[in-house]
């Protein structure tokens, strides 16, 4: 492999290759801050390079790992010594901005954060939104499909993206950067991309869609006096705010209280003895106006008793209070370490059965360590679970899988809404994908990635 190293470093100059130290210092996800254990971290600089340094790994039969902004939770940038890391870290920029074609044009290093200040800078939005912006990239986002807050209105990040170019595993690359809304020319190539994790090629640049910017936004929290409740005020929302409703979050209580009572992080908005919480966000272009439906619509909850109390952000930082309750997962995962966190998908009216039913079943095995915290995009029956037992190990994990997954199936969910597969789900993938989808799957990987090189053993086995 030293061979090898020497030569991408002739395509990538020393600066564009990390040994030893300046690897191990490196950690693969956020969770775990699990160190690096890659022979060698590569960083090219731009699409070319990228093409030699796959030519040259194909040839070689050298295994290859995409790393973006290692913000995945699914262990899906793990890589072995016997591996080679390829970071688009350098790949940072925003390379065009087309405001009467409503796109960006950006590389795939460049921070979700980034693209959405470029964006409010010629007065539009980039639509996609999660917690993790200032640190994800682009092409992680494409590479996991990403989802966040506002999928309820603007969808996930397939929705966000016209074009594409994308390294092969043996260097070939595919450009196809379309502007276009419309382009039916033959396959969509594009989307085999997105959501692939890295496994049937490497994206480098991309073409995104930007929408009008909303300057009028309206948000409050709310209290919920029960999961029928909680699904009334959803389907209420989406109906009186049809074309302004851009976020519903769901905070059980154990989220909720955890948050504002059990951590001392966060000030409690309202009182902690509501089974449910909700965020309720609107975006939209009259302040005075949309502020007149959103406090209407929070007035007939409040008659229909689908809400017992409410606060309304009338600033920037009240806003941003409300959301910090919400999107500090940081809080979280030291207030339950060590703990198990899932991205599970399934039908809104199933949801507080399967959470009741799990609960059970976690506090039945585990009855005096286990804690269960849930929250989640309820409008795009999107949950995530974070699970404590006190205990560390692979087998309390696979213990703790075992319930969350299999409680899935009579519910026809997925066992991932929007965080991917990686290795972490891998081994449940059948819970969720039929044996024709996956034969299907290994086909596509086969026909694209014949040698097995990018990001091996990460979705399929």
């Amino acid at each position: 492999m030293d061979t090898l190293i020497n030569s991408l470093t002739d395509i990538v100059g020393k600066t564009g290759v990390l040994l030893g130290d300046d690897v191990a210092q490196r950690s693969v996800d956020w969770f775990t801050k699990a160190s690096c254990q890659a022979k060698a971290i590569i960083r090219p600089q731009s699409t070319e390079q990228l093409s030699q340094v796959m030519t040259l790994c194909y040839d070689a039969n050298q295994p290859v790992v995409t790393h973006g902004g290692l913000t995945g939770v699914v262990h899906g940038a793990v890589a072995s010594p016997d591996e080679l890391v390829v970071s688009l870290e350098l790949m940072n920029q925003i390379e065009h901005i087309d405001a009467v074609g409503s796109t960006m044009q950006v590389q795939a290093g460049v921070t979700l954060q980034h693209v959405q200040e470029a964006a409010q800078e010629i007065d539009m939005q980039f639509a996609l939104d999660l917690g993790a912006r200032g640190s994800c990239t682009i092409g992680g986002n494409i590479a996991t499909n990403a989802g966040g807050i506002r999928v309820i209105r603007y969808g996930m990040m397939r929705q966000q993206v016209l074009g594409l170019e994308v390294v092969l595993s043996d260097g070939t690359v595919v450009s196809s950067m379309n502007t276009m809304l419309k382009n039916n020319a033959g396959y969509d190539l594009k989307q085999m991309f997105m959501g692939s994790e890295g496994t049937l090629g490497i994206v480098t640049r991309a073409v995104l869609r930007l929408h009008p910017n909303m300057p009028s936004e309206q948000t409050a929290f709310v209290a919920v006096p029960s999961f029928d409740a909680l699904t009334s005020l959803l389907n209420m929302a989406s109906k009186e705010l049809a074309n302004s409703l851009s976020a519903f979050e769901a905070l059980w209580n154990n989220h909720y209280a955890l948050m504002t009572c059990a951590t001392t992080k966060h000030t409690a908005l309202l009182a902690n003895d509501s089974p449910f919480y909700a965020i309720i966000e609107t975006l939209g272009s009259d302040d005075e106006k949309d502020a007149e439906a959103f406090s209407n619509v929070l007035e007939k909850a409040l008659e229909a008793e689908l809400i017992t109390d409410a606060v309304l952000a009338s600033s920037r930082s009240q806003r941003e209070g409300i959301w910090a309750v919400r999107e500090d997962i940081e809080t979280l995962v030291h207030a339950l370490d060590p703990m198990f966190s899932y991205d599970i998908s399934l039908p809104i009216t199933h949801m507080d059965e399967y959470v009741t039913a799990l609960e059970g079943k976690l506090k039945a095995q585990w009855p005096e360590t286990c804690e269960l915290v849930v929250f989640g995009h309820l409008g795009d029956g999107n949950l995530h679970i974070i699970v404590t037992v006190r205990d560390a190990s692979q087998d309390a994990r696979r213990q703790v899988e075992e319930l969350v997954y299999g409680s899935l199936v009579k519910y026809n969910g997925s066992i991932s809404a929007e965080h991917g597969v990686g290795l972490e789900k891998r081994d449940y993938l059948t819970l969720s994908r039929s044996p024709e989808e996956i034969a299907l799957m290994m086909r596509l990987k086969q026909a694209m990635d014949p040698k097995g090189l990018l990001n091996p053993g990460k979705i399929l086995a």
